[in-house]
């Protein structure tokens, strides 16, 4: 709550304490609805929630209406275009919406975060500043090839996480019906025959009575470990251990830095580059990040902005962006050109995680494959040296 003399003062306060206000309210019953969306709390993260839009679906819109205005159309007539050509009755009624609110008098940003689960604080962030300086129609470009480039490199990873993950589960369902169905069949041959099993060929027909008598209980609890777990994971403490073990393991750990670092560098280049302030654009930085090691760092770099500090100095104190980032920020700041650099930096980082995904492919295909095999083969291995002592048995 914010008490002012007008709404103009409310907005002129808010701005000086290094936040983008999207709207401004008087207070009813005495209390002030202030921020339509606070910016800080704003991630370029699209819900599938029911009524919402998916990634896809802002991504096509954003593209369309910038070519429509760049092309001088007004913004009623795009999105009455807009409406017209939705391909599904959501998205159709999330434009209509925003159309009847743009026909009331409002501007596209207040329009926009009306609906929240479409159209994040940083998206609505970015078009309030591009319309309070002219240039919507080069922003809404630059947003949509934003979540065109995190759409790219989200797909990039999970495509290349595919093969490893199938082929990780026909190991995993092999081993099972070798030891579950397999060799069981074997086992009443030798106990007819009176055959004394290797301590190796024991301890399998033991996995796979385990597994066959208590198989379920495991997975159920497995699920209850991965219940568990996600549940610690949701509170503080539990959540920053995990967090800053993941940055420190020998070849994920870098991965995810340049991964967090990508994502923070585009959102930093992308909001100063359209006219947000420092202060208001690292608040909204500060919640796209993801891990919670690195957003104490960014919140302690932007404390330490506010104070008159040197933002690329603090972010190197914490030891967790690469040395690459640092370097970039520090350039910008000195050149002022921080919002151009913080770009390239993206750029780079994007490019650094796609090679790392390639790497780790690399090594996790034949890695995996060697322990299938590895375990496929003393699984046979063992029967193989049963069935030898059998046949001894029988010779004798």
């Amino acid at each position: 709550m914010v008490s002012a003399g007008s709404e103009a003062e409310a907005v002129a306060w808010i701005r000086r304490q290094g936040n983008l206000p999207l709207r401004a309210e008087p207070g009813g019953m005495g209390i002030t609805r202030f921020l339509l969306g606070w910016l800080p709390s704003g991630k370029l993260r699209f819900a599938g929630r029911r009524h919402g839009l998916r990634r896809a679906e802002v991504t096509h819109m954003t593209r369309e209406l910038s070519v429509m205005l760049a092309a001088g159309q007004d913004l009623d007539r795009a999105m009455r275009f807009l409406v017209e050509t939705a391909g599904g009755s959501r998205m159709r009624a999330v434009l209509e919406r925003i159309r009847v609110a743009l026909r009331d008098g409002r501007s596209l940003h207040v329009a926009l975060a009306s609906c929240p689960d479409s159209f994040p604080p940083l998206y609505v962030g970015l078009v309030r500043a591009a319309e309070a300086g002219g240039s919507l129609p080069a922003t809404l470009e630059h947003l949509a090839g934003m979540m065109e480039r995190e759409r790219a490199l989200v797909a990039t990873i999970q495509s290349a996480m595919i093969y490893p993950a199938l082929l990780s589960v026909a190991a995993v369902g092999s081993v099972v019906l070798l030891l579950t169905q397999v060799l069981p069949q074997f086992v009443p041959l030798f106990m007819e025959n009176g055959a004394t099993l290797p301590p190796s060929t024991r301890l399998l027909i033991g996995a796979g009575h385990w597994l066959g008598q208590y198989g379920i209980i495991m997975l159920f609890g497995l699920f209850l470990i991965g219940m568990g777990g996600r549940w610690m994971l949701r509170q503080p403490g539990p959540r920053l251990r995990a967090d800053r073990l993941w940055l420190h393991l020998p070849v994920i750990g870098m991965l995810l830095r340049e991964t967090i670092a990508a994502r923070f560098t585009r959102t930093l280049g992308t909001l100063l580059t359209n006219g947000v302030p420092l202060l208001a654009a690292l608040g909204i930085v500060r919640d796209v990040i993801g891990n919670r090691a690195v957003l104490g760092a960014v919140e302690q770099a932007t404390d330490t902005a506010r104070s008159g500090g040197v933002l690329s100095r603090s972010l190197g104190a914490s030891g967790l962006f690469p040395s690459r980032t640092i370097h970039l920020i520090r350039l910008g700041e000195d050149t002022a050109q921080l919002g151009p650099l913080a770009l390239r930096a993206a750029g780079i980082h994007e490019e650094q995680v796609r090679l790392r995904v390639q790497r780790l492919v690399a090594l996790l295909v034949p890695l995996i494959t060697i322990i299938m095999g590895a375990m496929i083969a003393g699984i046979v291995s063992s029967l193989m040296l049963a069935m030898l002592g059998l046949n001894d048995l029988a010779q004798h």
